[in-house]
């Protein structure tokens, strides 16, 4: 029984551990997307975040400055598609999708330049210190849970609480609010005084750094191990962005939404673990087929997408204007 409960609880701890990533991709998103912009260029923007903050934080061995780096790399990432699709009105998807191509090139361009000189993860305390399981007072006692989601390391604590100040920001606030009203009806927003231009490229810059906290935390999940073949964020941008839909534009349920994504995503690699464990529930988890597990969760998006684009607009979070360049003079 011991044993079941070992297994159970590892599994839930791995949920969270391994996808929190996903948290800050899709928060972010969603800060850029109530702006009225759709950046596709998440990935990209989360492994320039990643690699920046990684070697910055080495070489200063510091948590804080790795934070502050890949905050403001990334930024920087919002702030090139803010220049292009704002001041230049260029097309959003192409942007986006420029920004990813982009931002893996750099990836690759500056790992593999660094070559037999890449600072190992062990060489810096404060990384590894950093995340390390922290244990929340009481809550961590809970049986099972509190090993499970209460003993986490810093930056998972610090993405959820993101998720939430993001939530009380835009529904509890002026800025806010007159953010949202910038994504729903630019023109009717700049009639009364809104600075459109100002608001999406604070907004762009904002949620771009967010994302780029998330590849700093995929740097340090996979130890600072650099691969010349694959990057470390591994297709979590993408996701991120189908998040967004299912959270329905709101940080508080992209909380769940990353929970049910890491369910799935888990599973693939615990699947033979519970079956063991759980013979007579989930024993049937050892005749699923690996490559049926592993696409899993990219079904589950996929069918996630579709159910949503097939929803009623009524109660959507989606903003009016998603998509849209704003042209004052066209108002």
């Amino acid at each position: 029984m011991n044993d079941s409960v070992s297994v159970l609880t590892l599994f839930l701890f791995n949920i969270v551990l391994v996808n929190i990533p996903l948290l800050y991709g899709t928060v972010g998103e969603i800060l850029v997307e109530k702006s009225g912009s759709l950046d596709l260029g998440v990935e990209g923007t989360m492994a320039i975040g990643a690699i920046f903050g990684y070697l910055a934080g080495c070489a200063a061995d510091s948590l804080l400055v790795g934070l502050a780096v890949s905050f403001l790399t990334a930024g920087l990432c919002g702030l090139l598609f803010a220049v292009l699709t704002v001041s230049f009105q260029a097309n959003q998807n192409v942007t986006g999708l420029t920004i990813t191509t982009f931002g893996l090139g750099l990836y690759f361009f500056v790992g593999k330049g660094i070559g037999e000189k890449w600072p190992a993860m062990t060489s810096s305390s404060a990384l590894v210190d950093g995340f390390a399981p922290v244990e929340l007072p009481l809550l961590s006692k809970i049986p099972m849970l509190g090993k499970a989601f209460f003993s986490q390391n810093l930056l998972v604590y610090l993405g959820i609480g993101t998720a939430v100040l993001v939530w009380w920001y835009l529904h509890c606030t002026k800025t806010g609010l007159r953010l949202r009203a910038v994504g729903e009806n630019p023109g009717a927003a700049d009639s009364v005084g809104v600075n459109i231009v100002l608001y999406k490229f604070a907004h762009l810059i904002a949620g771009s750094g967010i994302m780029g906290l998330g590849g700093f935390y995929m740097a340090l999940y996979m130890s600072g191990s650099f691969e010349g073949s694959n990057c470390w964020i591994n297709g979590y941008g993408w996701i991120a962005i189908a998040l967004v839909i299912f959270a329905n534009w709101n940080p508080v349920l992209a909380i769940l939404g990353t929970l049910v994504f890491g369910f799935f995503n888990t599973l693939q690699i615990y699947a033979g673990a519970l079956a063991g464990a759980f013979p007579g529930a989930l024993g049937w988890l050892g005749s699923v087929p690996p490559h049926l597990l592993k696409a899993l969760p990219f079904l589950i998006t996929a069918i996630v997408l579709i159910a949503s684009s097939i929803r009623a607009r009524e109660g959507s979070g989606q903003p009016a204007a998603l998509g849209m360049n704003y042209f004052r003079e066209e108002r």
